[in-house]
């Protein structure tokens, strides 16, 4: 004998159905019990002591013995047994008294089902009411007896049998349920992660940007200017000569500054590595096998055509993995004379660019290169793959 499985997970209370249903069991048996017990005492077959005697000691033995087991945690082999051979002597000198004892198998047969296997609680459900049926026929032997009895027995063991196989199913398509709920808050949990994580890098992006576009252009135009005025005065003013270098080299180190923040809010994946460092790292991500390739040599490029560079290959390569289906994907960055060339092809399903007007993704990839100057192209048809192709002056 061996305990039914675990469901997938808890209700929204955070209690399995057995747990929250315990009082209700114990209602139930203790109704089903006092309406049986009434019925003997009140009848006159066999002895009303014997039953009544057996009957009451079917009490004491479920509280002691039978509800610890589907109560305190996993039931062992022994004490199953024990307890099922308990249930069946008492009810047996119950039934052999009064056969009206047979209506405690409404009771009894629904225990099997808290702390066995279910193929095993519906073999023993259908053996106990074939008991019940043999004792009935022992005490009243006759043909018509016998087919009463067994037949009732049968149409109770069929309708055991459906009945199993219908919470059995609902069982499983509760685990099913409960498996798909626990992936969907999963995956919500892990779309809101990288929801903050974009946000986060946008608005180091924006705060790059607007230092760049305005304390470090202005700091730069200040220390022009300051040249320029320093060579006007061409010595004939030395105290206001010498006040211009001081302004001029207080400029240069705001300007420094501005430039260091501009760096230490660029992405992450840039940090102490170079754009081809980044895209090979990115290409060797778990998840989809990419090659990385690279042409001409390397040179150092704006700190914003870098970024551009690295968010459209990764978002090229999230949408090869989420919707091109590709065995594999190859990411190519090249360095021509006057240009940056950045290609990430796949032999993925493809799909028809003209057909479904650019998805957000290629939106937001085609804004980002337009702000950076540069054109973005996408080349792909059903079932030939598809390949991205961002270029950007440098």
């Amino acid at each position: 004998m061996s305990r039914l499985p675990e469901p997938a997970g808890p209700g929204p209370d955070g209690q399995h159905a057995w747990e929250v249903g315990e009082l209700r069991w114990d209602a139930f048996y203790l109704l089903v019990f006092i309406a049986v017990l009434a019925i003997v005492l009140v009848s006159t077959p066999g002895s009303k002591a014997v039953a009544g005697t057996a009957m009451a000691l079917l009490i004491p033995w479920y509280l002691l013995v039978g509800r610890p087991l589907w109560t305190g945690g996993k039931a062992s082999r022994a004490r199953a047994a024990i307890y099922v051979a308990g249930l069946f002597v008492l009810f047996g000198v119950a039934q052999s008294q009064n056969p009206e004892v047979w209506f405690l198998a409404f009771a009894l047969a629904p225990q099997f089902f808290s702390f066995l296997d279910s193929r095993v609680a519906v073999a023993l459900g259908i053996g106990l009411n074939f008991f019940a049926a043999a004792l009935l026929v022992a005490r009243y032997p006759s043909a018509s007896t016998a087919v009463s009895a067994f037949g009732i027995a049968a149409a109770g063991g069929g309708f055991s049998l459906f009945y199993s196989a219908w919470v059995s199913r609902i069982i499983q398509q509760s685990a099913e349920r409960a498996e798909i709920i626990n992936q969907l808050e999963a995956a919500r949990a892990e779309l809101a992660a990288a929801q903050h994580e974009a946000g986060r890098l946008a608005e180091r992006q924006r705060l790059a940007a607007d230092i760049h576009d305005t304390l470090a252009q202005g700091f730069t135009s200040i220390v022009m200017l300051i040249q320029a005025a320093q060579a006007g005065l061409a010595g004939s003013r030395p105290q206001a000569a010498r006040q211009l270098e001081v302004a001029a080299q207080t400029a240069r180190e705001n300007l420094a500054e501005a430039r260091a923040l501009v760096a230490g809010l660029a992405p992450a994946e840039l940090d102490g590595g170079t754009l081809p460092d980044a895209l090979r790292r990115l290409s060797q991500a778990p998840g989809l096998d990419a090659s990385f390739a690279l042409a001409g040599t390397p040179r150092p490029l704006p700190m914003p055509t870098e970024v551009v560079l690295l968010r459209v290959c990764q978002e090229a390569l999230a949408n090869v993995r989420k919707h091109a289906c590709a065995q594999s994907a190859a990411v190519r960055l090249g360095y021509d004379p006057g240009a940056i060339r950045l290609e990430v092809s796949d032999d993925g399903a493809g799909f028809d660019p003209a057909g479904i007007g650019g998805g957000y993704g290629l939106r937001g990839m085609r804004a980002r290169v337009a702000e950076a100057g540069g054109t973005l192209t996408v080349h792909s048809e059903a079932g030939a793959g598809t390949r991205v192709t961002a270029q950007v002056p440098a």
